[in-house]
This record gives structure tokens, sequence and C-alpha cells, in this order.
């Protein structure tokens, strides 16, 4: 792992944000009419997915996909001016935020600045056309990453963007080479020290497929070499056979726990329910409760919390990439006391450097972790069903409280009765070999 990461960003809580779709504007200056009402959901940084202009040739809709980049030195006019996101940057750093914006370095567009500038930099098919590993990705063009020129070209952006704002979240990072990544993240440091480095790295199974067909496509731990924080897709899959409920509960919580065994000390995983690319978690946990163990199970996870614009409403529809389809912000439910309150939790009880346990009852579909640092234990015991029962925990027997809604938590004979309710209580730290 990147040896200068900063421990801290362990208890971050990022807001991703996608400037067409947020607002009935889809402008700069609209979120920036919003950033007192984030920063109230405890939020450290916003994350902007792409802020460039968009690609025509090929474009998919009728706006085209922010993901096929015409130009990396400049902002999309329909978002504002470079004026408007320089000014929304300093009310976002104001307020004691920090701003991350995505970078797409695998592709551009077909029409992008880059092709006309310099077509030597890009993919070839056999035939000399320009073209894509991804077939479906049929609105942009590879990178060629053998041309050493491009690095130069690329790191040259980085380090312009890199006097604006704090971070990069870098689109299927695993796709570009780790040794690009290295280079670049050094120039940036020496612009802006302690900027921060969020990959994107991809599934498990996608991955092992695209090395399978001759791709270049760095493993997790290797992605960990150049980056902070990177995306939990090694063990996401498990997670969604568990939310489709075709898998048993701790199929995932032992993975939990293998990420733990296997990753560096310092290593960080990016935890989030839903993103731009994965359903909204509302659209496929209805009831309120269950959304609510999801949630509180969300921030107790050892790694870098995510939040996408829109989740705090139970939004249930994902925006489309290619069209205005502007966040519901009347859907009647709002999560954000939740919010405020499990970030409070993951700022004062969880710490940066806590070992983490996870296991589970999976015929109650209840997940119990833990979180030691030698100080204190943090337990979480998460319902994931909603369904009430008693829990099997090694804590002492007790009287506790409840950090999240401050009701009595019982510990007796080794057994937690669980309402359904989610729970994250302390207690002194004891050595244990297990939850």
């Amino acid at each position: 792992m990147a040896f200068t990461t900063n421990a801290a960003l362990q208890n971050r809580v990022i807001y991703s944000v996608y400037v067409r779709a947020h607002t009935a504007e889809g402008t700069f200056n609209a979120v920036a009419n919003d950033l007192s009402r984030i920063r109230a959901l405890g939020v450290d940084c916003i994350w902007f997915m792409p802020i460039h202009p968009i690609g025509i040739k090929g474009k998919k809709g009728s706006l085209g996909c922010p993901y096929a980049n015409r130009d990396y030195r400049n902002v999309n006019p329909a978002y504002g001016t470079l004026a408007d996101f320089k000014h929304l940057c300093d009310a976002i750093h104001e307020m004691g935020m920090q701003v991350m914006i995505d970078v797409v370095y695998n592709h551009t567009s077909p029409d992008s600045v880059l092709w006309t500038e310099h077509p030597e930099f890009f993919y070839r098919r056999a035939d000399g056309s320009p073209g894509n590993h991804v077939g479906e990705w049929t609105d942009v063009i590879d990178l060629d990453y053998g041309v050493r020129a491009l690095w130069d070209y690329q790191i040259e952006t980085l380090t312009q963007w890199a006097t604006l704002v704090d971070g990069f979240r870098c689109d299927v990072a695993s796709f570009v080479p780790v040794d690009f990544w290295k280079r670049a993240r050094a120039a940036v440091e020496a612009v802006h020290p302690g900027f921060i480095w969020l990959a994107e790295t991809v599934h498990r199974a996608f991955g092992a497929y695209c090395r399978s067909i001759g791709m270049y496509s760095a493993r997790d731990t290797e992605v960990y070499e150049a980056f902070d924080i990177e995306y939990d897709y090694d063990i996401r899959d498990a997670f969604e056979r568990v939310l489709r409920a075709e898998a048993p509960l701790s199929q995932w919580t032992d993975l939990l726990e293998f990420q733990e065994a296997v990753y560096p000390a310092n290593y960080n995983k990016l935890r989030f329910l839903e993103n731009h690319d994965q359903p909204r978690i509302a659209s496929l946990v209805h009831d309120e409760g269950r959304l609510i163990n999801y949630t509180a199970m969300l921030y107790f996870l050892k790694g870098t919390t995510l939040l996408y614009a829109g989740q705090e409403w139970c939004n249930e529809r994902l925006p489309s990439l290619f069209e205005r389809e502007p966040i519901d912000r009347a859907t009647g439910r709002d999560l954000t006391p939740l919010l405020r309150t499990l970030r409070g939790i993951k700022r004062d009880s969880l710490a940066a450097d806590d070992a983490f346990f996870a296991a589970a009852q999976d015929d109650s579909r209840i997940a119990v972790m833990r979180r030691s640092n030698g100080e204190a234990d943090k337990f979480g015991v998460f319902s994931l069903d909603g369904r009430s029962a008693d829990v099997t925990l090694d804590a002492p027997d007790g009287s506790y409280v409840n950090l999240i809604d401050g009701s009595a938590v019982v510990v007796r004979d080794g057994l937690l009765h669980c309402t359904g309710r989610p729970i994250i209580f302390r207690t002194a730290a004891q050595r244990r070999d297990g939850v």
C-alpha cells in the first residue's frame, strides 16, 4: 500500500455527486447552494463524477456519458465555467470539506482533444483503427500506455488539477499500469502533499476474465502500491448474492475477514451500498427496518464510507448516465438523522487501526462484527432481515448503551437479544480469538 497513506482516511465519509443529476439546474452553482446540507450529513469529502466536456461522436443517449471524456483540461460547459468550479471548490474548502474529481484515464471519447492532437497515444485494432477492449463501451476508445509520451501528458494534467482539488477517484484504475499511477502519485504529491488517491478496481471475476483475453488488469494487491483507497469489488459479488438471498450471510462475512488477513495492515477499502454503477440499495431493500440495519452496518465496516447522492432520501431510481434525471428529494423518507448519528459513531468510537472481525448467524441473517484496538472493543449487531433473535457473541456480561439510539443493551451468558434494530456498543477491551 502507498507508504504515505493517511490512516485517518479510514474514518472519512465521501459523498458522490453527479452534477447533471444533483439538482434540477444541473450546474456547479446549484451544487454550491446545497453544500450546507451536505456538510450536515457528516461528509468529509465530495467526489464529483467527471466534470469534463463529453464526446459527441458515438455518444449514448441524448446527452452522452460523462465517462466519455472529450477534454481532460476543461469543464463541461453544461455545468458552468472553470471559474464556477473554482468558486465551488473554494466554498467546499471553507466548510472544512475536501474535493475529489473523477479521472478517466483508460479511455476517451472518439472525438477527444487527445485523439485529434495525439492519435499515436491510442490503442489500435489489427486494421489500425482505434477501438477499445470492452465491447459494450462503444462510446470510447482506449489509450495505449505503452507510449511513454502519454504518461507525460497525463501527469501534467493531473498536476494542474491538483492545485485546485484534494483527491482523484480513478476510473477503472486496474486497467492503467500501476507503474504509471506510482509515478503520477509522486508528481502530484510534490504539488499537493497529502493528496487522496481512490482506485475503482474491478470485480474479481471481471479482472480474471480480462487477463485471460490478454488485457492488462492489475490485481488489488498491486493497485495498493499506488492508491490509498480501493473499491471492495473483490468481494462485491458475494455481497450481492446475500442481498438476493442466494447465499448465506456467512459467505460474505468470511470474505471480510479474508480481506483483513491478506491485505497490508493499513489497507483501506471503500465501503458502499450503492454507487452510480450499482443499483440503489432502496430498490433492493424496501423495508425501512432492514435498510436501517444495512446502513448502520455500512458505517461500522472498516474503511472509508461512500454515500451516493440521493441515498439519504432512499431514492430507488438510479440516475441515467446518458440523460438528465435529477434525484428525488421528495420521497417522504429521509435518513439524514441516522447518517449524522452514524458519522459521529464512526468518528468518535471506531479507530482507524482497529482489528476487524465478522461472523454471521445464518438462520436469522444477523451479522455480528467486532472492532478492537486494545483500548476498547466495539460490537455491531445488524439484523439484515429486520428479525428479532438471540445472538451469541464474545462480549463480557453486562449492560451497555446502544450508541445508535441510547437504548440499553444487555449481554447475559454470552447472549444478546436483538429486537431487529441495529446495535453498536462499546466494552472494555479484552484479548479474544474471534467474535
